[in-house]
């Protein structure tokens, strides 16, 4: 009579079943890990990015605005105040009959813009001003970097900022970053304008 073989087969040790989930735990804890790391650069650089991109659109239209500088609707010369943080002068930015004050400053890592319109006949201005926020994360005086600089009619660097009569043309530096301690570095932007209304003086 011919032997029948039965083989069963054993189930899984106790050692086999701790290798195993340990195998599976390291597994799922790289990939986890690889997911998270990914989802945070992602987060940080499409916030960068907008940031970049804010600040870009901010200085083209500060841009458009300086070069319509004009007389203010009292008489006022067109440039009130130049300073490396800030510049003050009149240009019309809502396409009415007046004039506005128009004021762009940092205000510590915030672009500000501040617009007074003038009052009363005979028109005047009052000291407030309407604010918006224009862009975040600016750098320039963690960098020690002028946000405006101001050339006169010779392209000449003008440093005594009393002159302001002689500012014929400005350039903006914006340095961009919204945490110094991550990659990539901060972000150098860098545009000009020439006050129109004054080309012939």
């Amino acid at each position: 009579m011919a032997k029948i073989s039965v083989h069963r087969s054993r189930g899984m040790t106790l050692i086999e079943a701790v290798i195993w989930i340990s195998m599976f735990t390291v597994a799922m804890s790289a990939i986890v890990t690889s997911v998270i790391y990914f989802y945070r650069s992602s987060n940080f650089a499409i916030q960068e990015a907008s940031a970049i991109s804010a600040a870009q659109h901010g200085m083209d239209l500060m841009v458009r605005t300086i070069r319509e500088a004009s007389y203010a609707s009292d008489g006022a010369y067109p440039v009130a105040a130049i300073a490396t943080s800030s510049f003050t002068f009149y240009a019309d930015v809502d396409s009415d009959s007046a004039i506005e004050r128009v004021h762009y400053y940092l205000n510590n890592k915030s672009l500000i813009k501040g617009v007074a319109d003038p009052t009363g006949d005979p028109p005047t201005y009052p000291v407030a001003e309407a604010t918006t926020s224009i862009s975040e994360s600016m750098r320039n005086f963690d960098e020690n970097v002028a946000l405006f600089t101001y050339y006169n009619k010779t392209g000449g660097l003008i440093t005594d900022y009393t002159k302001r009569g002689d500012v014929r043309f400005v350039t903006l530096n914006v340095i961009v970053d919204i945490d110094p301690n991550r990659t990539p570095t901060t972000t150098s932007l860098r545009s000009s304008a020439a006050l129109r209304n004054l080309s012939g003086q």
